[in-house]
């Protein structure tokens, strides 16, 4: 582990002035360079990141005044092969009566590059929509906004995997809400849309028994074999399920044994076989600070639909939201059920209790996201404050030079 003494806290005052795009060398930390994402919003969250066929590396995530809010748009930034500073953000959605969140970037076998996120009115997770759009010149420009999948409650958070038959596999999950109460997180479930024509449509296949357990992030063994991870709404433990059939059906979801706080997480299978995963190894447990949802700054929006309120399972608890979301730690395991954390990129309070931006009230480090670059470094993108996107790289060689052995 990095000694705390090279992770000082982080001054809110000195964010702002920092978004400037470049990277710079960490001090104290060996290999490591982070930039602070630029953006003209007060609030940023949700990156992802994803490498185009050029090799420039992409980052997107959603800014706006608060999450929920109809202002609330997908914004993206782009780092050139060698290049040291990232572009100027540019923004790919603007439905002024919508919050639109969770954007992904994927490049399909063809070339085409396709934007996905979310689309949602207020807090009503489970009124939220699919849309998309697609380039067709390499990511370099976007076409119309189109729907993906038009089923109330539909969330994405993590890559499209594409599996050895050909078939797209989507991880979603299925925000589900119940009559006569707003949609807070308590019976969730996940699933997979899986298309086998190149992204023309999209068929959902529910990942059985999974109550509560979100952002699927699937990751191919090969030979066939594929394990999920997720994020926990009860904030206990990452779990985990498994595919024998390339994707099409899973295991219920099983704890692992790296606590998970109800915040994202995203994991990654390294060139070398490992799997690393970033997130905030923190459970209930960990604190007893709790608010009443993801949502309770903002004003309700409209009613959750019918469909979706009828066919809602009786909660037997409810979720938990409130842990404190630090620190923001990469975890690494060989199997998909035990992991050692190796390294904390970020400490601190972690405070979650409000999503205000422009008070400067949250402290947490939250909605990583990872991918290895061809030459090995690892690349990092997650939340700070709610206030910016930090972007952090370890060049190649970094479990060698930060003394991270074999994990068995």
């Amino acid at each position: 582990m990095i000694p705390p003494a090279t992770l000082p806290e982080i001054d809110p005052a000195a964010i702002a002035p920092a978004m400037d795009g470049i990277l710079r060398d960490h001090a104290g930390v060996p290999g490591r360079r982070d930039a602070f994402l630029p953006s003209p919003a007060v609030q940023n969250h949700a990156a992802n990141l994803a490498f185009l066929a050029d090799g420039t590396l992409t980052c997107v995530w959603f800014g706006g005044t608060m999450e929920g809010m109809g202002d609330i748009s997908v914004h993206l930034s782009r780092l050139a092969p060698g290049a040291d500073r990232w572009s100027a953000p540019e923004k790919l959605s603007d439905d002024p009566a919508r919050s639109e969140q969770n954007p992904l970037v994927f490049t399909a076998p063809d070339g085409r590059v396709f934007l996905l996120f979310t689309s949602q009115v207020a807090g009503d997770q489970d009124g939220a929509v699919v849309k998309r759009r697609i380039s067709t010149d390499g990511g370099r420009s976007f076409g119309p906004v189109e729907p993906l999948c038009e089923v109330p409650g539909t969330f994405v958070r993590q890559p499209i995997v594409v599996n050895g038959a050909g078939n797209w596999l989507l991880p979603a999950f299925r925000c589900v809400g119940r009559p006569g109460l707003r949609w807070s997180g308590d019976v969730d479930t996940a699933a997979v849309l899986v298309s086998t024509d190149a992204g023309r449509s999209w068929t959902m296949r529910d990942v059985p028994d999974s109550i509560g357990a979100v952002h699927m992030n699937i990751l191919p063994l090969g030979h066939g074999r594929m394990v999920a991870l997720y994020r926990d709404r009860f904030a206990e433990r990452v779990r985990v399920s498994r595919s024998e059939d390339d994707g099409l059906t899973w295991s219920a979801p099983e704890p692992t044994d790296l606590p998970n706080n109800n915040s994202s997480i995203q994991a990654a299978r390294l060139a070398d076989g490992t799997i690393a995963v970033v997130c905030n190894p923190v459970d209930a447990t960990a604190s007893t600070d709790r608010r009443l949802s993801l949502y309770d700054e903002i004003d309700a929006g409209t009613a959750a639909p019918v469909a979706a309120a009828a066919a809602a399972p009786a909660a037997a608890r409810a979720a938990v939201w409130g842990v404190p979301r630090a620190p923001l730690s990469l975890a690494l395991s060989a199997d998909g059920r035990h992991f050692v954390r190796v390294l904390d990129f970020e400490r601190g309070p972690g405070t979650c209790l409000s999503n205000n931006s422009e008070e400067l009230r949250n402290r947490e480090f939250s909605y990583p996201s990872l991918a290895e670059g061809p030459d090995g470094a690892l690349h990092v993108a997650y939340t700070v404050y709610r206030r910016a996107i930090r972007h952090v790289v370890l060049a190649p060689g970094w479990r060698d030079r930060l003394g991270i052995g074999a994990i068995a």
